[in-house]
């Protein structure tokens, strides 16, 4: 019996067809699979910083955004519509999302981009929040 191993191309190919919610389950089940955790990079400045940065630590400026919701509100149909709108989500993907709050509506966005969207959502009366 062959094993057929396929390219890092046609993996990419075939994740890029999957709704959100089915990479989400995705990667779970990739974690599960392999015993494996998914952890954030650690910033190389951090590591290269020296006594200087210990003395004086710089934040930096965060350049990308995350929109949570965290509450439907009351009038739920209305924020499906805007998910839907600022998504690229089905209606049951959408729903879905609202549902099962807290969810991520967007992530790595700008900042004006991600005031939008929660000035979008909070006008239809979620609750809403920035990361």
């Amino acid at each position: 019996m062959a094993t057929t191993t396929l390219s890092n191309e046609e993996i990419l190919e075939a994740i890029g067809h999957k709704t959100v919610i089915e990479l989400a389950e995705l990667i779970e089940a990739f974690k599960t699979k392999f015993n494996v955790t998914i952890a954030a990079p650690v910033a190389a400045g951090a590591a290269a910083g020296g006594a200087g940065a210990a003395a004086a630590p710089v934040a930096e400026e965060k350049t990308e955004w995350a929109v949570v919701l965290k509450e439907g509100g009351a009038k739920k149909i209305q924020v499906i519509k805007v998910v839907r709108e600022v998504t690229s989500l089905g209606l049951k993907e959408a729903k879905d999302t609202v549902d099962q709050t807290p969810s991520t509506i967007k992530e790595g966005i700008s900042k004006a981009e991600a005031e939008e969207i929660k000035k979008k959502l909070e006008d239809q009366g979620a609750v809403v929040e920035l990361k």
